[in-house]
């Protein structure tokens, strides 16, 4: 099994990078988790507090249960994924199961951040991005699909995203073997990387 993993800041276009490979390299081989399926459960505290997490921490993430499942998953386990509900910031009771595949793909903001996850990637992308733009990204996608206003996406940019982002994301990048600039519009990296996926399947078949 090959473990991938693809991380950038906040809106840096890592969805973009993961949507391009999950294509060219065929849905039916990658098993791909979105890290912030496993934010821990805040179901114990009153909405308020949960309002006021601090969600780009390590510590808000159960990468225990994500280095079960990639270990599960690496012994052909098939495994529960996660649901969590963004809006009311609890895990959900029901799971999505996630067969064993011959790739993992791997995507996070802080998954470069933990050296048990950095330890189960064969690769390690990192999506960068300027910050003005991924703050404008940012914005944009808060305010149309998630109904924040301009205030409260601003206010948690400063309080949390941006301060994190400098804290543990930036200086994650140096554990990349490749770094992708422009993102998804970056046709020469995905070809690249691409073919090196494919290389470390034939050889592994």
């Amino acid at each position: 099994m090959v473990v991938i993993g693809v991380a950038g800041g906040s809106a840096s276009g890592k969805t973009t990078v993961s949507r391009a490979i999950l294509q060219r390299i065929g849905p039916e081989r990658i098993a791909y988790i979105p890290h912030d399926l496993y934010y821990h459960d805040l179901s114990h505290l009153p909405l308020e507090q949960r309002s006021l997490f601090n969600f780009d921490h390590p510590d808000a993430l159960d990468n225990a249960l994500l280095v079960q499942h990639l270990d599960a998953l690496a012994q052909g386990e098939t495994v529960a994924l996660p649901t969590y509900d963004f809006a009311t910031y609890v895990r959900l009771p029901e799971t999505q199961p996630l067969t064993p595949r011959p790739v993992v793909l791997l995507e996070g903001i802080l998954i470069f951040a933990e050296p048990v996850l950095r330890q189960r990637m064969q690769i390690k992308l990192f999506v960068d991005a300027d910050a003005d733009l991924r703050f404008i990204r940012r914005l944009h996608r808060d305010i149309l699909e998630r109904g924040r206003s301009v205030e409260s996406v601003v206010e948690q940019y400063l309080g949390s995203v941006r301060p994190m982002h400098l804290e543990f994301v930036e200086p994650s990048k140096r554990y990349a073997d490749v770094i992708i600039p422009s993102g998804g519009v970056n046709e020469i990296a995905i070809d690249m990387i691409v073919a090196r996926i494919e290389r470390l399947l034939a050889s592994r078949d």
